[in-house]
């Protein structure tokens, strides 16, 4: 799909389309990232396994925000961002909550350590992001200065992300591999490899071709900038790839379901946000912390919900559906932003 998607835009196809093409090639792109995953899962742990599966699954995410900034689209760049926190951190995690309190007669046990992290990472960005909000709708001296703030608190949120990850893998390293395949895995490691480096460049050309088309066919169809990059980039971009989460949960992988979903949550809100802050000095249209009152709202109760729903290493099914509903609740608001 990817390769058609290049063929419509150098066509100069319909844009309604080529985005809607771009939405199937970056879902099938992060299909390709879940198997690749997979099959590397069978020889590293789950703490390896969900880094680099997250790191490699956000890749669409990361070129999506850097096209979309190139392009001056800064209502884009930041809502996908965002969005892709919200649908990976709500919807995704609700599902594979479900998932796995299905599978396991009504509840879901992992190990509380990566939940509480991430929710710590989390809930650093968020406090950063709602400083920054509130100083920018009070209008004071500091508003003035957000690219400034918002780059140095880059900086600090990106320390901490180091210094987390650090102890993270290190404490993971004795862990046994994170799936067993009675059969093997779906591919051998090395082209397991491959298909995720040739993911990762797929992903390069899509995002830029797929950002291309966004606006003139957003204006088509008639929706808001803001729920296509909070609703329909975040999920076909970042969101999809995290179903191999939900798949391990009804595998009964509780630990690999958690590591991958919540270790997207974590690399996108400490690194990933921070990083394209940074790297958005470099373009005329800078992406900064400072953001919509609803979506710093919307933040706060997220990381506030999650923390409080996965912190004590279980979950029901009520629960995982409570972190959906409240995903369905922010989609139908921006909806009609």
């Amino acid at each position: 799909m990817a390769a058609f998607l290049g063929v419509l835009h150098y066509t100069s196809a319909s844009a309604v389309l080529q985005f809607v093409v771009g939405i199937v090639a970056l879902a099938g792109l992060a299909w390709a990232v879940g198997i690749g995953t997979e099959s590397v899962g069978a020889r590293f742990g789950p703490a390896a396994t969900g880094i680099l599966q997250s790191t490699l699954g956000n890749l669409p995410e990361l070129f999506i925000v850097v096209f979309a900034l190139r392009a001056g689209e800064i209502v884009v760049a930041q809502t996908s961002i965002l969005g892709s926190l919200l649908a990976n951190g709500l919807l995704v995690l609700g599902l594979a909550m479900m998932a796995g309190a299905w599978r396991g007669g009504g509840i879901m046990r992992f190990h509380p350590r990566l939940p509480n992290d991430t929710a710590t990472l989390l809930l650093l960005v968020v406090f950063i992001i709602a400083i920054l909000a509130t100083s920018g709708s009070l209008h004071d001296p500091a508003a003035d200065n957000a690219v400034t703030i918002s780059a140095i608190g880059a900086v600090l949120i990106l320390g901490v992300y180091g210094t987390w990850l650090y102890g993270y893998l290190r404490a993971g390293r004795s862990e046994e591999p994170a799936l067993e395949h009675e059969e093997g895995p779906p591919l051998p490691f090395g082209m397991a490899v491959g298909v995720l480096i040739a993911a990762g460049i797929g992903a390069a050309f899509t995002s830029d071709w797929f950002v291309d088309a966004i606006d003139p066919a957003v204006e088509e169809l008639g929706i808001s900038k803001a729920f296509t990059g909070l609703v329909i980039v975040a999920i076909a971009g970042n969101a999809v790839e995290n179903v191999v989460g939900i798949q391990f949960a009804l595998k009964g992988e509780a630990d690999l379901a958690i590591s991958v979903i919540k270790n997207s949550v974590a690399q996108i809100a400490a690194f990933l946000y921070p990083a394209l802050v940074l790297v958005s000095l470099l373009f005329e249209t800078r992406l900064t912390f400072d953001s919509p009152l609803i979506l710093v709202v919307a933040l706060a109760f997220a990381a506030l919900a999650i923390w409080q729903i996965s912190g004590d290493g279980e979950t029901t099914l009520h629960e995982g559906f409570a972190l959906v509903a409240l995903y369905a609740t922010l989609a139908t608001v921006m909806w009609f932003e």
